[in-house]
């Protein structure tokens, strides 16, 4: 009885997977940011040099997809060297102690057209929290030299950096709300 629950078990979870399409991040063609209001008056933004990220789908229109995301944060650069010293710092990212940002996502649904609602877990600084993002469908092709199919992607949101523990200076220098932006190809893996 044992053994027949345990082969049920293995030929479900192959089933499951059977169907799912694997496609990697095109890094060449691939960026990811954020937005803070300074002051009250201007916007800094940032990058995020070193990331990777995969997808995986069974249906045609994206509509099951599913992403995880990993972000070295301290390859982040907002252009200026003692501000991004600061970001590395414990009251910021604390890279020394959390190197990585990461985003699992747990559910999609089509809104419109090639719109959809990402929803998932987002951990930076050893907090894990739920958000939900606006993902864009921007198009899909054929890789022109190795014939395998490619898909755009563009994730936008927004959290609050205090829900994470990051920067404990007043929200009148640093908005509470940072705008996240990531876009990139991603071609299929087979």
């Amino acid at each position: 009885m044992k053994q027949a629950i345990l082969f049920a078990f293995a030929l479900l979870i192959s089933s499951i997977s059977f169907g799912q399409n694997a496609w990697g991040l095109d890094k060449v063609h691939a960026k990811m940011t954020f937005t803070v209001t300074h002051l009250g008056i201007s916007e800094v933004d940032g990058v995020f040099k070193s990331f990777d990220a995969k997808l995986t789908s069974s249906k045609e229109d994206f509509s099951d997809a599913a992403f995880e995301l990993t972000a070295d944060l301290s390859q982040v650069t907002t252009n200026n060297e003692m501000r991004d010293g600061h970001l590395k710092k414990a009251d910021m990212f604390d890279v020394e102690k959390h190197p990585t940002m990461t985003f699992k996502s747990t559910g999609i649904s089509k809104v419109a057209d090639k719109k959809f609602k990402l929803t998932g877990d987002l951990t930076m600084k050893g907090v894990t929290k739920p958000v939900t993002l606006d993902l864009t469908l921007i198009g899909t092709a054929v890789d022109q030299r190795s014939q395998k199919k490619m898909v755009g992607f563009k994730a936008t949101g927004t959290i609050k950096r205090t829900d994470f523990g990051v920067g404990g200076m007043p929200f009148m220098v640093v908005s509470e709300d940072v705008e996240l932006r990531a876009s990139g190809e991603f071609k299929a893996a087979n």
